[in-house]
């Protein structure tokens, strides 16, 4: 199987771990790339949606809210029934599993680039309506009566969370400018893009690989779950994508994203809201099992399996 130059990156970092080199990323530049993709990805996705004139966005965004709020009330039940996890434990990963990965998203931008297949240019928008919706019914599926919950601390970390914030902001503001007052910063944001991304994807293999290790305490329900979660909002994602008439780039994007878990904005929020959750069981199986297999198997999966159902 062909690896794509970025994911070579990631590859790097997971055996620079393996082999225990001495090398750790700086974390003031992880800060940094973290920045530049965020704003990179809303911005392209605010000049798109400048210029777009077409019907059924509306439409198309509240289907793309659904699989935000559908998603957890899928996993909910596999990891509280199933496999007998805490309601708080079950309910926090169900969050993570109906959220988005921005750096999965990124992935995939790369991925498609490099392919020549073309998806619409306004999905940021969609990135960001999956942020806040798999939260919310992941706080109402913990059900935390009698307890004291912080709403404001809540609704701060969903919404003014660093994920959202600079996404949402990038989009508007490239909403706002337009081609025309954006083409002397787009070159930074657009010619970078893939080198930064190598950056980002080379850290992550470290922090999939450190992961990977505190993985193994939790067995293999887990890891089997953050392995067959993917694929199930994979399939859901293409069909809504399909339904809902975006191209076959679209569908493959929105199968993508509905096929990534948060490790971003939903930690964050979840911490508040739901305390007596195990964040790092969340983040073990974000990180150490569904971000690779998204980025090394589920990306081309996709990419290879939709375009054949759909002609």
């Amino acid at each position: 199987m062909k690896v794509d130059v970025v994911v070579a990156f990631f590859l790097l970092g997971m055996i620079a771990r393996g082999v225990k080199a001495n090398f750790e990323f700086p974390p003031a530049l992880y800060q940094a790339v973290i920045i530049f993709l965020l704003l990179a990805i809303g911005l392209k996705g605010g000049i798109a949606l400048n210029t777009y004139n077409g019907d059924g966005l509306l439409i198309q965004s509240l289907a793309v809210i659904a699989i935000g709020l559908v998603l957890p009330l899928i996993a909910f039940p596999v990891l509280y029934n199933i496999g007998d996890l805490p309601r708080d434990d079950a309910a926090s990963i169900a969050a993570h599993y109906g959220s988005v990965s921005v750096g999965t998203y990124a992935v995939a931008i790369a991925f498609l680039d490099a392919r020549g297949i073309v998806f619409e240019a306004y999905f940021p928008l969609f990135v960001a309506l999956l942020e806040v919706p798999a939260i919310a019914v992941g706080i109402w599926l913990a059900r935390n009566h009698g307890k004291h919950v912080d709403v404001r601390n809540i609704l701060h970390e969903v919404f003014f969370n660093q994920g959202v914030l600079l996404l949402v902001g990038g989009l508007l503001i490239g909403w706002w400018a337009g081609a025309e007052q954006t083409k002397h910063i787009m070159p930074f944001f657009k010619d970078l893009f893939h080198g930064v991304l190598a950056l980002f994807l080379l850290n992550m293999g470290l922090v999939a690989a450190d992961k990977l290790g505190s993985m193994k305490q939790y067995g293999s329900f887990v890891a089997s779950f953050a392995v067959v979660m993917p694929l199930v909002g994979a399939l859901l994602g293409a069909i809504v994508g399909q339904m809902i008439g975006l191209s076959i780039g679209g569908v493959i994007m929105l199968a993508t994203l509905a096929a990534s878990a948060s490790y971003i904005a939903v930690p964050a929020a979840m911490a508040v809201a739901v305390p007596g959750a195990n964040q790092s069981l969340s983040m073990a199986a974000s990180l150490a099992v569904t971000f690779p297999f998204n980025v090394l198997v589920g990306i081309p999966l996709y990419t290879s399996v939709i375009p054949t159902i759909i002609d």
